[in-house]
């Protein structure tokens, strides 16, 4: 199991369940990557445990958790796999969701606060308006967890409105094709497909702008959505290096080599990349979560997060994607020629950082936006 375990953690991320849950997830890895998903099973565990009603008001039976036990529960799944992890993370969706009406809301919540919502926002499609609805049709991409969700969402692009992100329409699963294009060498099991509309009437209210002002008046709704948006995607890195360190540490110890070398633990080169390893996965989790708290502890005194802070936010979820990355490739190294098997848990770990270090929002551009916003020359759309 995990051996270190995430700066923040609370009783959603404890107990003899959830143990169960990770040896679980970890057993079926290959098979969620076999099939582009992850099963209908582990979703309706994830409910179980908490993880969609984690971030969701009490005021619809939800848990309204802080940021930092929630990224620790998504490290933990994604110790155990990446892909889990990652459709686990998008129980953030609370988050934002909160930007709808409140009658929206309590239609969403009439049957418990565990609703499991997916969605891809690019491209925006333009809409046509009927009344009090839009008309929505086109192709999205990369809507990571489409086959588990009960509700989808999309980005449109409604006439008058520019700047910052699309508006997103929110609708049943059921009124949603899911072309199964996803075919990736990491995060293989996110089920990250592209979902199809064909003119299915959207009632306005069923509409918000991802980042808008929310309904509820709560710190939690105001966390910059953006900045954690990115952090739960960029702690399955976390998780998924830990995961790899662990790997490489175990195996170190009794591994001899067939030429006659010594046990890997004794090697010099193994002993100084393990130290290296520990040392860059302990500073980006301490920093990413130092800025997580610092902001949620401003949100508890009733101030705004400022610009700068936000923006520090933003700067460790790249730096811990890109971080983690290296990590995972260093294990692979140590692993030698066995690491090279596709189902190995070194290949598999650092195909899964990879691919969460090559997102847009924890892509390496995002340290150049982060200096336009230290020097004082702005940032870009969506960001921080």
């Amino acid at each position: 199991m995990l051996t270190r375990a995430p700066a923040y953690d609370d009783e959603l991320a404890t107990g003899p369940a959830f143990d169960a849950l990770l040896e679980d997830i970890s057993s079926r890895a290959l098979e969620f990557r076999e099939n582009k998903r992850i099963t209908r099973d582990i979703v309706e565990k994830f409910q179980e445990i908490g993880v969609y009603r984690a971030l969701v008001s009490r005021r619809f039976g939800g848990l309204e958790t802080s940021p930092m036990s929630f990224l620790g529960l998504i490290e933990r799944i994604a110790w155990a796999d990446a892909s889990a992890g990652w459709v686990a993370s998008f129980g953030v969706s609370a988050t934002y969701l909160v930007a709808l009406p409140i009658p929206t809301l309590e239609k969403i919540y009439a049957n418990g606060p565990d609703v499991v919502f997916a969605g891809a926002i690019f491209p925006a499609q333009p809409v046509k308006e009927e009344k009090d609805s839009f008309i929505v049709s086109g192709r999205w991409p990369f809507a990571s967890g489409c086959t588990g969700a009960s509700l989808i969402g999309v980005g449109i692009a409604v006439e008058g409105e520019s700047g910052g992100l699309p508006r997103t329409a929110v609708v049943p699963a059921t009124t949603v094709e899911i072309d199964e294009t996803w075919n990736t060498i990491g995060l293989a099991g996110t089920g990250s497909h592209d979902v199809v509309l064909n003119a299915v009437p959207v009632k306005k209210e069923w509409t918000f702008i991802r980042g808008g002002a929310p309904s509820l008046d709560a710190p939690l709704y105001k966390y910059p959505s953006l900045c954690l948006a990115a952090q739960v995607l960029a702690v399955v890195g976390l998780g998924a290096a830990q995961r790899a360190l662990d790997e490489v540490v175990k195996m170190a110890a009794g591994r001899k080599s067939i030429t006659g070398a010594p046990t890997m633990a004794d090697r010099a080169q193994v002993q100084n990349a393990v130290g290296e390893s520990e040392a860059m996965l302990a500073g980006a989790r301490a920093n990413f979560y130092a800025v997580t708290q610092e902001a949620w502890n401003i949100l508890q005194d009733g101030h705004a997060v400022p610009e700068g802070l936000a923006n520090r936010i933003r700067l460790s979820a790249t730096h811990v994607a890109q971080v983690c990355a290296d990590v995972a490739r260093n294990c692979f190294a140590l692993g030698g020629i066995a690491a090279v098997q596709k189902d190995n848990i070194l290949a598999r770990c650092l195909q899964d950082t990879v691919v969460v270090a090559q997102h847009a929002f924890m892509g390496r551009g995002n340290y150049e936006a982060a200096g336009r916003v230290m020097l004082g020359r702005g940032g870009r759309a969506g960001y921080p």
